[in-house]
Formats: structure tokens, C-alpha cells, sequence
């Protein structure tokens, strides 16, 4: 009896399964912020004058309105904030409704993060549980368990070293040797071609390029209770996507719809492989 078949969908986090970013619920609540527009103008202004990755300067920036306002910078903290997250339509059923139509057919589902937000956040969120693995940006705790410094930051190109870890089956951040040793693609545990990548903007580009021209399926989405923005349309111009759908998981939308689509296409491919004559 064959094995399951392995495949993978890679999850950027704002804007793919939250219309908004996360810092802009619980966080700026507590930070007692004016508006989400004057937290991310004075992100970029520190961006900008210190020449810093757009990463670094909006966790530096929460770590000072934090300290501002007298409240610790615990892992618990973060999680607490991101407790009411809001999630696009349908996110919270997704998983296991998409796992058993994949199961059906013989595919073993996982589910990834890779995002620029905080993954302390992402883990505060009701389907932190939901994924087998969450890559996104962290900080360094001093011996008080208060974060002091950005420990890892993930932007538009760092992102894509996770695709190559996810491909490969190296998690371990701390393990840089098997990332880049050369491993023949018929024994890398998670194919490419068996990768599907979800995002929604500018961030995702080198994800979404790379799995698209590894042989996987990346698919942009968008909001669809708002105009789809023109970088959508750019994706789709420059060939960067497989697929445009609005960011829906409900049953019978047009990304289930598609997502399926690809499952079957891959538990197809793997039936005509067995069928044929091995030499």
C-alpha cells in the first residue's frame, strides 16, 4: 500500500487569513495608540532616518510604545494581544475541513506560516494549533522573559529560506548545515511540486516566484469586501501566481475550489506513477 503522498500549503499571516496586520487589534488597544496610521507613519519615519529593514523598525517601535506604557514585553503579553485577531471568513473551519477532503485522496496535509508579524502573536491566535510549523519574526528574551532585541526577522527574501527548509525537512532554525547541503530533489521529503504558497502582498513576491517556478501553485488573494488592489493585478501581469481568488475559505468558494483542484492534480500525478513501469 502506497504511503501518503506528502504536500504542504505555506500560509503568509496579515492580509492572507487576517484583513488586517495583528498589531492593529489588541496591541495598539494597549499601547493606547491614536490610529493604526500613525503607528506604521512612525514605523517607516524610523525606517527611513536609521536606513533599517522595515522588520526591525516596527518591533522596535512596539517594544518602545510598550515601554511607554509600563507593560512587559512577555511571549504571554503578545499572545494575549493577538486573543482577538480578526480572521477572513471561514479560516477557523478551513484546516480540517481541507485536511479531510485531502486525506480522501491520499494526501498527507501540512500547514505552514511563513510571515514578516510576530510569530509570539501568531501563537496567541484560536489556529496557532492549526499548522505544523510557525516561521514567522521573534524576539530575544533577557533573563526576566522580557524581549529586548529582534531575534529573527523575516522580510521579502529572508522569507523564502523557508521554503527551501520545509522542502528539504530542516525546521531547526539552528540548523544552517542541512539548508544548504546539497540534497538530490527525488529525497527531499516535502517536493515542491507538492507546496502550494498563499499570500497577498509585496512580502510574498519571492515565495510566491520561487514556488511557482519550482513546479508548486502560489496563489494570491485579497479582500473582496474591498476593490482588488492593482498589486493583485501586477502579480497575475508579471507571471508571479498561478491563480488570483478572493480570501474566502468557506466551503464551495473559489479558493477551496482551486486549492482542491491542486490536490487532486497531485494525487493524480502520483497514481500515474504507479502505474507505470519502473526500470
Amino acid at each position: 500500500m502506497r504511503k501518503m503522498i506528502p504536500m504542504a500549503i505555506c500560509y503568509d499571516f496579515d492580509g492572507t487569513l487576517s484583513p488586517g496586520n495583528m498589531q492593529e487589534y489588541g496591541f495598539l488597544r494597549a499601547v493606547k495608540a491614536k490610529s493604526a496610521k500613525d503607528f506604521w507613519e512612525e514605523t517607516n519615519t524610523l525606517g527611513l532616518r536609521e536606513k533599517a529593514d522595515d522588520i526591525a523598525a516596527y518591533m522596535w517601535v512596539m517594544l518602545e510604545k510598550l515601554k511607554q506604557r509600563k507593560i512587559r514585553p512577555t511571549r504571554a503579553a503578545f499572545r494575549k494581544f493577538a486573543a482577538d485577531i480578526e480572521l477572513f471568513a471561514g479560516v477557523t473551519e478551513w484546516f480540517d475541513r481541507i485536511n479531510a477532503y485531502a486525506r480522501k485522496r491520499g494526501v498527507n496535509l501540512s500547514h505552514y506560516i511563513i510571515s514578516s508579524g510576530l510569530q509570539e502573536m501568531i501563537e496567541g491566535t484560536k489556529i496557532a494549533k492549526k499548522f505544523h510549523t510557525i516561521f514567522a519574526s521573534t524576539f530575544m528574551y533577557n533573563e526576566r522573559g522580557e524581549a529586548f532585541w529582534p531575534g529573527i526577522m523575516l522580510n521579502y527574501t529572508s522569507k523564502t529560506q523557508f521554503i527551501f527548509r520545509i522542502n528539504k525537512g530542516c525546521e531547526d532554525l539552528a540548523d544552517n548545515e542541512t539548508v544548504n547541503k546539497y540534497i538530490p530533489r527525488p529525497l527531499r521529503p516535502m517536493p515542491f511540486e507538492n507546496m502550494i504558497y498563499v499570500g497577498d502582498g509585496l512580502t510574498d513576491i519571492p515565495c510566491m516566484k520561487m514556488v511557482k517556478a519550482e513546479g508548486g501553485h502560489s496563489v494570491a488573494v485579497y479582500d473582496a469586501r474591498k476593490q482588488k488592489p492593482k498589486k493583485i493585478d501586477q502579480l497575475v501581469a508579471d507571471n508571479r501566481v498561478n491563480a488570483v481568488k478572493p480570501a474566502d475559505y468557506r466551503p464551495d468558494k473559489p479558493l477551496e475550489k482551486y486549492i482542491q483542484s491542486v490536490i487532486d492534480k497531485i494525487a493524480a500525478i502520483y497514481a500515474v506513477k504507479d502505474q507505470e513501469i519502473k526500470n
